[in-house]
């Protein structure tokens, strides 16, 4: 069976010449009297104006307050987020942080004060001494103040064999307080088996409170008067 056809459908031709027809001759003055189509022209034409007003003068400001405040919206979301997973790990947190004050304190207590700085001077020349070394030179430097402890700078001139040398270091190393060298040389000497070794030995102390507390208020002052 054939499949009826589909009915043709003409839609009525527009009369371009009778529609610019209706747009000759208003008189503005009585609208009412006007064919629809300019009426129908007009009230579009004006509500598109109405539109566009509403739009520049109040609509615009209010879509970008919506904007402002759906970003922020969106920033106050991430913030809940980060803080109730916060709120979720406190009791790990706390827990890290107390290792963490734990691994401080041992770190601190390897750091000499003030009293046992020159006990450390000691074990340290003790430390040459006792691999036979010969010190031409032994001489604390100006300390340097950090935030909670200070730097103790020593440059030493000592000489002796090359495994003396080594197991001074060594020796230098193991001692129960945090000793560094640095800026080594080391040179030949007319011996064939004696070297010169040059170094700086650092050694560190921590500050105490009354130490500390007078760092802060310098600090404050100089803050202060740069203001």
């Amino acid at each position: 069976m054939k499949k009826p056809s589909a009915p043709n459908i003409k839609l009525p031709a527009i009369d371009f010449k009778a529609l610019a027809g209706d747009f000759r001759g208003l008189d503005p003055q009585d609208m009412g009297a006007w064919p629809l189509i300019p009426r129908l022209t007009v009230l579009a034409a004006i509500f598109a104006a109405v539109v566009a007003a509403g739009w520049w003068f109040v609509w615009r400001d209010q879509a970008i307050e919506l904007e402002n405040k759906q970003a922020e919206e969106t920033r106050l979301k991430d913030d809940w987020l980060n803080k109730k997973k916060q709120a979720v790990n406190l009791d790990e947190h706390r827990r890290q942080l107390t290792e963490i004050d734990r691994a401080f304190g041992a770190l601190l207590r390897q750091l000499p004060n003030k009293s046992e700085m020159d006990s450390l001077l000691v074990d340290i020349s003790q430390a040459g001494l006792g691999r036979g070394l010969q010190f031409e030179e032994f001489k604390p430097n100006a300390v340097a103040v950090k935030d909670f402890y200070a730097e103790l700078p020593i440059k030493i001139r000592v000489g002796g064999n090359y495994h003396d040398l080594g197991a001074f270091a060594g020796d230098v190393a193991k001692l129960p307080r945090v000793v560094t060298l640095g800026e080594l040389n080391i040179e030949a000497t007319k011996d064939p088996n004696l070297l010169k070794l040059d170094a700086i030995a650092t050694t560190y102390r921590y500050l105490d409170d009354e130490e500390v507390a007078r760092i802060k208020k310098e600090k404050a002052a100089k803050q202060g008067g740069k203001k």
